[in-house]
């Protein structure tokens, strides 16, 4: 399955950002029965809502690229750094958080609170890309709450859809990730939805669009529409814009990336951003 294979290189990727301090069995005997609570929990969470496994996965990602994994995310607004849920571009598109909040409860309705809230978003995020045909794996736990949010951080930390390859890059390349990493876990993608006021400007205004798909977007996105879109279009290879393959980068080779930063991935000209050949590789793996 091609599923099978992409996993492979998005469990890698995230593998690489691991604390050596933390541990699977963190709560083995102080909550022996985490890990199932959250995972059975999650399961049910995506089962009532599809939709959800993407946006579990995002908010992790925009967690951890803004103070790193800490959950920082879920705080409302600090007297210190702002709310990150504010930041440029993100207002509004976050959700999820009432899961999070339940698999808590759920937790600590057998352990007590014992279990921090990254640890818990951690494990949900990965499992329920299991109930959409995606990787799961394993998570080193023992990670603490934050007790400070920086909206700074996010619109300075957290990469925008109007961004090129060069910006992309960097921004990951300052997490730690190369540019193979950076273009395979964008195939995140493959699942979700993104809001009209994101990709407007592409199916309107950009060249590198197959224009039966820009009609399409634009019928569905009339300015100034606040609907919202699959980030993998769902007339593709597999019509399903929830399960988890790896026609997000088919897709891109014939201009139907949803995003203007999902679409120069595969159109960039930049000398030294040959990320048009890991998106055949990654489109081609079976």
């Amino acid at each position: 399955m091609a599923s099978s294979s992409l996993s492979v290189v998005l469990i890698l990727c995230l593998a690489a950002a691991a604390l050596a301090q933390l541990s699977t069995t963190f709560y083995n005997k102080s909550c022996p029965l985490a890990l199932e609570k959250i995972q059975n929990s999650a399961a049910t969470a995506v089962k009532n809502d599809r939709r959800m496994a993407a946006s579990l996965l995002r908010m992790h990602f925009h967690d951890c690229f803004v103070q790193g994994c800490d959950a920082s995310v879920l705080l409302n607004e600090t007297s210190v750094g702002g709310n990150e849920r504010g930041a440029f571009g993100k207002v509004g598109s976050l959700r999820g958080f009432e899961v999070i909040e339940q698999i808590k409860k759920d937790v600590e309705a057998v352990c007590g609170p014992v279990v921090s809230c990254v640890d818990i978003l951690a494990v949900a995020a990965p499992n329920n890309r299991a109930c959409v045909g995606g990787p799961s794996w394993e998570v080193k736990l023992g990670r603490r709450d934050s007790t400070t949010a920086s909206v700074t951080q996010a619109n300075q930390n957290l990469p925008v859809p109007f961004l090129g390859v060069a910006g992309l890059n960097a921004s990951f390349v300052s997490k730690g990730f190369n540019l193979t990493d950076m273009v395979a876990l964008s195939g995140a993608h493959t699942i979700g939805r993104a809001q009209c006021q994101n990709f407007r400007g592409r199916h309107y205004n950009e060249s590198n669009i197959n224009t039966t798909y820009a009609t399409k977007l634009k019928l569905n996105c009339p300015s100034p529409a606040t609907n919202l879109a699959p980030l993998d279009d769902d007339t593709a290879v597999a019509p399903n814009p929830e399960l988890f393959n790896n026609d997000y980068f088919i897709n891109l080779q014939s201009k139907k990336g949803l995003l203007h930063s999902d679409q120069v991935l595969y159109n960039a000209t930049a000398a030294g951003c040959a990320t048009k050949d890991i998106i055949k590789s990654l489109g081609r793996l079976l």
